[in-house]
């Protein structure tokens, strides 16, 4: 019997048309072999994190099942990324034309410099909770409490829902 674990996948882009950025790297996230992607949040125009001099991002986050162990899918998010062609950062929290990271990968925690699991700063950042209870509103962030709670606690600055 194949198990399929839920995982909660972040995406970023603020470079060459980051829309199409954001909804380019879905589609290969659909593609990827043993994941089932099943919600889709819709996109969000946010300020940037790190350094100001930089364009606004587009967010999103989607909801998969999978096959693939938390380091198999993180390579192929990696593999994902590459192939969209992203560059090894230049600064911290600067712009990119894609960024993937696995916010909760089951129940699974880790800690290793590779992957920590569930992603320790997801709840306070507004680009990736509010996406993330729109899909998943009743989702436990361990040690933070529900997503849905979370997003009304945090300030909404910066953050713009765009139509679909």
């Amino acid at each position: 019997m194949d198990i399929w674990t839920p995982a909660y996948i972040a995406l970023g882009s603020n470079l060459n048309d980051p829309i199409a950025q954001v909804k380019q790297a879905i589609r290969h996230l659909v593609n990827l072999s043993d994941t089932r992607v099943v919600l889709q949040s819709s996109l969000y125009q946010s300020a940037p994190l790190g350094p100001q001099d930089q364009p606004r991002f587009i967010n999103a986050v989607v909801a998969m099942l999978t096959q693939l162990s938390a380091m198999d899918l993180l390579t192929a998010l990696q593999s994902v990324e590459q192939g969209m062609g992203k560059l090894p950062p230049t600064q911290r929290w600067g712009a990119r034309v894609i960024d993937l990271d696995i916010l909760i990968y089951g129940e699974q925690r880790s800690d290793a410099v590779a992957l920590q699991l569930p992603h320790p700063e997801m709840h306070k950042r507004n680009f990736v909770i509010v996406p993330l209870a729109e899909i998943a509103p009743s989702l436990v962030i361990p040690s933070h409490g529900l997503a849905s709670s979370i997003s009304m606690r945090l300030s909404m600055d910066g953050l713009i829902k765009l139509p679909q």
